[in-house]
This record gives structure tokens, C-alpha cells and sequence, in this order.
């Protein structure tokens, strides 16, 4: 019997496609802004939650920041050490849950890019948890930056349209059976052809947030000051306003 979250089963095996996908090309650029954010400040200790094939970990790592990855596949894990060590980069890779991080105020920034974790989670209660851990992990006046999936999108746009148009062949396809308004989870069925030429076929679910809920979450877990922007890939930037063509929104939180 097969216990396994479709995420879970998501990530097995997909580790040099998931490199492939049009949606993790913009690494330079959004390296570019956390620089800017964090000020250059390369003696930061910065944690990647979520951190997938580590391309955002091993980018920021060559420009001399500190860098810890968590993520919970062991596939993705294996292959971000492959490619660190391929430049030879020291970085502290570690399969762990999001919802159950062992480290208090150990961070003086955290990032969660292109869905790492939240909001994947099969509750709210457990994207919370996320949050919550994240949070603990962090240093006072720490910042965290994060990017999730917009639900003022699907209220204005056709999911099903949204992901038609970036259609590829051979990389991953999703359609959407349907979004419920009462819960603002997206249902929809996901095809992925693996690392092996597997094609696997899941029923997933995801949460899109809308501005105001993030923000409410986050003022409950002390953050001060909270800006939330639309978030295109390789592109993030504080002049680009949240509107309802964003599918993804960019939070950029300071702890107390």
C-alpha cells in the first residue's frame, strides 16, 4: 500500500527533469534579488526550504553566502549534492519535514521559492506549520522570502488555460478538474514523465492564498513588516505590483 503524498510521489526520480522545466529557469535572476534584499551581507546564515535540486542554494553558495537545503525527497537531495559537488561547493544538504524542523533562531534569512513546501499541504493547519517552523528557525529580526501560489488568479483566469498555454512536450502537464471557492484549492490531475522515461499520472491538490490571508498568518507569527508583489520568474522585483495575471505572489517578510 502506498502511503505517499502525490508531492511525495511527485518528486521521485525527477530530479534532472525538474531541471529541465520552464518554470526553474529564472534561478540567476531571483538569486539576483535576495541579494539585494539581504544587502550583500554574505556573512548571513541563510536556510532554502524546500530546496528541491538546490538550484537557488548552489547559485547563492557560489556567491559566497552561507546555505543550508531541507527538502523531503531523498531523490531531489541526491541530485543538488551531485551538482554541488560537480563545482565543488560545500553546502549542507538535509532530508527534512517543513513541518517538523529541529532548529531555533538559527537563521538570519530564510527562502521558500516555486512552491517549496507551502502551500502543498493537504491542510491549512499544515501550511501553517510550515510557517510556524520557518519562523522558529529564524533569528529576530530575520527575514523571510517566499513565493506561493496567488488566488486571485483563478477567480479572474481559467486555470486550465493557464497551464495549456506553457504546454512542452516531454515536461510536465497539469489539468484542472476543478477549484473549489469555498476552500481555494486547486484539483487537478498532473503528468510527469520521470528521470527514467516513466510517465506518471497524480491527482493533486494545492492552496492558493489571497494577499490578505498571508498577511494575517504572518502578523500572528510576529512578522512586522510583510510586502507581498507579483511574482515572475527570474524577475522578482519590488516594483512589480500584485495584480489578478499574477499566478504566483512574492512575500518578503522581517521578523520582530
Amino acid at each position: 500500500m502506498n502511503n505517499k503524498q502525490w508531492y511525495e510521489t511527485l518528486f521521485e526520480n525527477y530530479g534532472r527533469k525538474y531541471d529541465e522545466e520552464s518554470f526553474t529557469q529564472g534561478t540567476a535572476g531571483e538569486c539576483d534579488f535576495i541579494e539585494k534584499e539581504i544587502n550583500y551581507d554574505r556573512s548571513l546564515k541563510i536556510i532554502d526550504i524546500g530546496c528541491g535540486t538546490g538550484r537557488h542554494s548552489i547559485e547563492l553558495t557560489k556567491r559566497g553566502y552561507n546555505m543550508t537545503g531541507i527538502d523531503l525527497s531523498e531523490s531531489q537531495l541526491k541530485r543538488a549534492k551531485k551538482k554541488a559537488k560537480s563545482h565543488n561547493l560545500k553546502i549542507d544538504f538535509r532530508k527534512l519535514d517543513a513541518m517538523k524542523l529541529p532548529f531555533k533562531k538559527e537563521f538570519d534569512v530564510a527562502i521558500m521559492l516555486c512552491e517549496g513546501a507551502f502551500p502543498l499541504m493537504e491542510t491549512d493547519e499544515m501550511n501553517f506549520e510550515i510557517l510556524k517552523n520557518v519562523t522558529r528557525a529564524l533569528k529576530n529580526k530575520a527575514k523571510f522570502i517566499f513565493t506561493t501560489l496567488n488566488g486571485l488568479f483563478p477567480l479572474y483566469h481559467s486555470i486550465n488555460e493557464f497551464h495549456a498555454a506553457d504546454v512542452q512536450e516531454g515536461h510536465t502537464t497539469c489539468k484542472n478538474t476543478h477549484f473549489d471557492l469555498m476552500t481555494f484549492r486547486d484539483y487537478n490531475i498532473t503528468t510527469v514523465v520521470d528521470d527514467s522515461g516513466n510517465v506518471k499520472e497524480l491527482e493533486c491538490n494545492e492552496r492558493y492564498y489571497v494577499p490578505c490571508e498571508i498577511t494575517w498568518m504572518l502578523k500572528t507569527l510576529g512578522y512586522k513588516k510583510i510586502d507581498i508583489h507579483g511574482a515572475k520568474i527570474g524577475e522578482f522585483s519590488r516594483n512589480d505590483k500584485l495584480t489578478t495575471e499574477d499566478f504566483e505572489m512574492l512575500v518578503i517578510a522581517e521578523k520582530q
